[in-house]
Formats: C-alpha cells, sequence, structure tokens
C-alpha cells in the first residue's frame, strides 16, 4: 500500500509539469538554465534515460554516450542562441524520449558509433531548443553554463542508479525505460 501512494503522490505531484512543457523561466542567466532541463518533463526523461542507458552500456560507450549528448547539447544551444528553426523541432524531442526509453527498456548495446550517433541527433534538439528559449535579458553564457550543468547532473544521476543498484533491482530500470518511451510516444501524438 506504501508503494501506490508513493506512486500517485509522484504522479499528481508531475501533473502540472506535463500541462505548463517548460514552467520556471522567470529566472535570469544560470538559474534559468538549470531550470530548463529540470521541469520539462521531455527533457528530464531523456536526460535521465541517457544516464541510465550509458550505464547498461559495455566500455568506452558508457562515457560516449553521456559526453556526447553533453557536448552536442551545447553546439545545439549555441545554434539555437543564433536563432536556428528546425522544422519539428518538439517531434524531434518526444522522439528522443521514445527512443531513449526503449533503449533502456530493451537494455539495447548497438555499436558505439550508432549510439553516439543517435545520442548527438537527440542532444542536437534538445540543444536547439534550450537556445531558442534563452529569456529575455539573460546572459547566454550563464544560462548555456546552466542547462549543461543540470543536464549533465540528470546523465549522473541514471548512471548512478543503474550502476550502484542491487543486480535484483535491474528490472525495474527496464521499467522505467518503457514508462519514458511511453510518455514519449504520449508526448508525440499529443
Amino acid at each position: 500500500m506504501k508503494l501506490k501512494k508513493i506512486l500517485c503522490t509522484l504522479a499528481l505531484s508531475l501533473t502540472p509539469a506535463l500541462a505548463f512543457a517548460h514552467p520556471g523561466h522567470g529566472e535570469n542567466g544560470l538559474l534559468a538554465g538549470v531550470s530548463h532541463p529540470l521541469t520539462g518533463v521531455d527533457h528530464l526523461l531523456a536526460m535521465l534515460a541517457v544516464g541510465l542507458w550509458a550505464a547498461q552500456q559495455k566500455g568506452a560507450a558508457r562515457w560516449a554516450v553521456p559526453g556526447t549528448f553533453v557536448m552536442m547539447l551545447l553546439v545545439g544551444g549555441l545554434l539555437g542562441f543564433d536563432g536556428l528553426q528546425v522544422p519539428y523541432l518538439e517531434t524531434g524531442i518526444a522522439a528522443s524520449v521514445l527512443a531513449l526509453g526503449l533503449a533502456v527498456a530493451l537494455a539495447a548495446r548497438p555499436p558505439q558509433a550508432v549510439a553516439v550517433s543517435a545520442t548527438a541527433l537527440f542532444a542536437l534538439c534538445h540543444g536547439i531548443a534550450h537556445g531558442l528559449e534563452l529569456p529575455e535579458m539573460s546572459s547566454p553564457y550563464g544560462y548555456a553554463a546552466g542547462f549543461v550543468a543540470a543536464t549533465a547532473s540528470l546523465h549522473a544521476m541514471g548512471y548512478a542508479i543503474v550502476r550502484f543498484m542491487p543486480k535484483a533491482a535491474a528490472p525495474l530500470v527496464r521499467i522505467a525505460g518503457a514508462g519514458a518511451a511511453l510518455a514519449g510516444a504520449w508526448l508525440i501524438v499529443a
């Protein structure tokens, strides 16, 4: 019964975030950059999924996947600061949540080049969105530092969940991935 109460409370606490895709942008600079990945459900799920998926990989891919995401997120952010408009950007972000969730749910281990390429494409979408949503009167440098730091922290959190949890709890990570995939599918059709 306790687990049911916790899940219901969590679901209710996320409801406002679903209604307002990216609340909390009243801050300027660093604080606005930090809040963006944390308050948008699409970004939050994708960033955590990257960390979860990276921890499921072998060898250098464990670091290449999140490292590539952070680097390409920054490149996308700079492109967004310059006003680059990409058609279907929000659909690309939703698709990244779906794909990354599926990758975690299936514990997929594609060749490193495939994993890094897909991650780079997803990161560009997220970065451009971050860049386009630069609050007025904000320092782009502070804002970028904020969204990069928050993203790296979410990756690290996802990675730590997988790497330090008991092996018997591993199915929970795959269930979380399936949940993220379902959320991504919902975001695509919503």
